[in-house]
């Protein structure tokens, strides 16, 4: 096991608090290894195996636990003396597991982590019992740094191994099968069947799979631009795809989607006034593999494809991200965290010279100082126009933040 060791920092930080530390992210993004990680840590911080229990919900040994009750005398019976730390690999697929959750930390000493699949994980229900005294943690596919140390890659030919990460996408376990092509899309097709069936359609009781399937295709192929429940539905019934389908339905739909993790949604938010605009956010994929076996790998998205990468990598480096509007002017991110405002532009190169004016017009229409960036595929020496920063993307994603 190669050591995802930011989010296994995170982890460690919060070892001991009263806090619940709860791992949510996309399936195979990581989340078991990391607890099995975790895991090895408390061993070797000398913590008795006795006084550690894992628990994986996906393993058929632990079928008998379908409730709540039936979880908590399991714990219950596993519990010697000394503090327990008390690890739950997708805990969701017990019943009312919350309420096992609030009755461990009042019974005992315990020190508890959860991993999930879904936003369900964190329901309101959930959200209520134990209303501030959680930790999220949310946990991504493998940025272009990692998928570099996963697969044991130097720094030479750095843009035919970013291809073929924009191919294959960031799933930790793509890096042992990549070389063989046939494997992979078969592996990113039975996640993605498994994330659609088990995560949204089982749990959701949906009966019109179609359309579902059909919002996902265009989503995959609409990645960065604005969508909204109503442009989807006149695509659908225009096109006479899914006849008289409801913009309700799709509202739902995408609602659904979200918290399976497999997409992410960029509120636009004005630049000014700093409020969030209702309409026309926009979608992005929770990993970019998974995208490519929906629809297909195509060279001629690549800058969708960039756009996709660099909001996912402003969502690891911890930033909340939202699509910027100044005027009539659009910028591509507006990165924030408690103590920084980011923007940011990403186009594929900047040779056009309308493009270039496009681009820094956008960002040149911000009057405050913070940090304004082009991100572009263009092999650039620091490029700098009056103060907006020119980086190539693959230096940038490199950078240590």
């Amino acid at each position: 096991m190669i050591k995802r060791d930011n989010y296994l920092k995170r982890i460690i930080d919060a070892k001991d608090t009263e806090f619940i530390k709860v791992i949510t992210g996309v399936r195979r993004s990581g989340k078991s290894t990391l607890l099995l990680m975790f895991k090895d840590y408390l061993l070797e911080e000398k913590i008795k195996e006795e006084n550690i229990i894992y628990i994986n919900f996906e393993s058929a040994k632990y079928d008998d636990i379908k409730n709540y009750k039936d979880l908590y005398k399991y714990v219950e019976k596993k519990i010697k003396k000394d503090k327990v730390y008390l690890l739950l690999d997708e805990v969701q697929n017990v019943e009312a597991f919350e309420k096992a959750i609030n009755a461990f930390k009042v019974d005992f000493d315990i020190d508890i982590y959860m991993t999930g699949s879904n936003a369900y994980l964190l329901s309101s229900e959930l959200s209520t019992l134990l209303s501030g005294r959680y930790i999220e943690i949310k946990m991504y596919p493998l940025s272009f740094k990692e998928y570099l140390i996963f697969n044991n890659y130097d720094n030479n030919n750095l843009l035919d191994k970013f291809n073929e990460y924009l191919k294959y996408g960031g799933l930790p376990a793509i890096t042992l099968i990549k070389n063989n092509n046939e494997l992979v899309l078969s592996y990113l097709n039975d996640i993605y069947n498994t994330i659609v069936k088990k995560d949204i359609i089982d749990r959701n009781k949906i009966k019109d799979t179609a359309l579902l399937e059909n919002i996902i295709k265009y989503l995959a192929n609409n990645i960065g631009s604005q969508i909204s429940s109503t442009k989807i539905s006149d695509y659908l019934n225009s096109n006479k795809i899914i006849p008289n389908s409801n913009h309700q339905t799709i509202d739902n739909y995408l609602n659904m989607l979200e918290k399976s993790f497999i997409i992410y949604k960029a509120d636009r938010s004005d630049i000014k006034s700093k409020a969030i605009l209702k309409t026309l956010g926009k979608y992005y994929i929770a990993d970019i593999g998974i995208r490519n076996v929906i629809i297909g790998y195509r060279n001629i998205d690549e800058e969708q494809l960039l756009k996709n990468v660099v909001y996912l990598e402003l969502l690891r480096r911890g930033y909340k991200v939202s699509i910027g509007k100044i005027s009539e002017y659009e910028v591509d991110f507006v990165a924030e965290n408690p103590n920084n405002i980011k923007y940011f532009q990403v186009t594929k190169s900047l040779i056009n010279e309308d493009v270039k004016t496009r681009e820094i017009r956008s960002l040149e229409s911000i009057n405050d100082n913070y940090e304004k960036t082009i991100l572009t595929m263009d092999k650039t020496i620091n490029n700098d126009f009056n103060g907006i920063k020119v980086l190539n993307i693959i230096d940038w994603l490199l950078q240590d933040e």
